[in-house]
């Protein structure tokens, strides 16, 4: 998707479309909605707080967002709109990397950013990228490491997939083991995180997706992009595969596990008031 590629029809979905999808065709399961776009003001402003305000008016949705970097008063009107969750990844811990890949920004105005939102009262989960060309397992604690020293609620790890009409495209695809054993890594570092098993996992190995929720992976996900503009936004692959409602509730329970009725905003919830709780009894202790 990146801003080079002339191969893609560039669009912005109406809020209007969105709105009718996860208002009256979202599939059962879902609890949560999490809307995501390339780093356009415009986005925000045009589709991305005007479709916040109407499910928060029409629907029980929690609300996350993944936009990239914005404005203080960006952040604050998503904030008022009634988003909770905000999705930064820093992709990689080396800054040198991040800036020989060009990936947006710098890598410590990306962190600034984390630790800003997080000092406003939003929930922020991270994520970084595993078998980037070049990247050593010195890298992948380093990855490992900073997301730990975040403040974060969740953290994502995305396996390396040589995207098409990039620079990157003869690039092979990340080791599978060196994923699944940092989702594990993640999971006895931080037990209380949010980990999502990613798409992408199915792209390192046939049951990527089911060895990413045995390796420690606690979130599912279902593409609801309108189909109607889903074949010009390419994450990976024009061929990747699709985790419909169905394929994700099928690899839940070939694993012995049920979905959640809990939704994450309310998950985040009962953490802070778990928290709040537990601060209230020490003080009472300590008095």
């Amino acid at each position: 998707m990146r801003r080079d590629n002339r191969t893609l029809a560039r669009f912005r979905a109406k809020h209007e479309q969105l709105a009718e999808l996860l208002i009256h065709h979202r599939p059962a399961s879902v609890t949560d909605v999490n809307i995501q776009a390339g780093e356009d003001p415009v986005a925000v402003r045009e589709v991305v707080l005007p479709l916040i305000e109407i499910l928060r008016r029409e629907t029980p949705l929690g609300i996350s967002v993944c936009l990239g970097t914005l404005s203080q008063d960006h952040y604050d009107e998503l904030q008022d709109a009634g988003a909770s969750i905000f999705i930064m990844k820093f992709e990689c811990g080396d800054a040198r990397q991040y800036e020989q890949l060009e990936a947006p920004g710098t890598l410590a105005e990306r962190l600034r950013h984390i630790r800003q939102l997080a000092e406003n009262n939003w929930n922020v989960s991270s994520g970084f990228i595993i078998g980037l060309p070049g990247q050593t397992p010195a890298d992948l604690l380093k990855n490992l490491e900073l997301a730990c020293s975040l403040p974060l609620d969740g953290c994502s790890v995305s396996p390396f997939i040589p995207g098409e009409e990039t620079p990157l495209a003869q690039n092979p695809t990340a080791n599978s083991d060196w994923t699944f054993n940092c989702v594990s890594a993640l999971r006895l570092m931080r037990p209380e995180w949010i980990i999502p098993a990613v798409s992408a996992f199915n792209l390192t190995e046939q049951d990527g997706y089911r060895r990413g929720l045995r390796a420690g992976a606690n979130l599912v996900t279902i593409n609801l992009t309108p189909t109607d503009v889903r074949g010009d936004y390419v994450i990976y692959k024009r061929d990747r595969f699709i985790m419909t409602e169905e394929r994700v509730l099928n690899a839940i329970s070939a694993e012995g596990l049920a979905p959640s009725k809990t939704g994450l905003v309310d998950f985040y919830l009962g953490k802070r008031t778990n928290k709040a709780a537990v601060g209230k009894i020490s003080e009472m202790a300590k008095a």
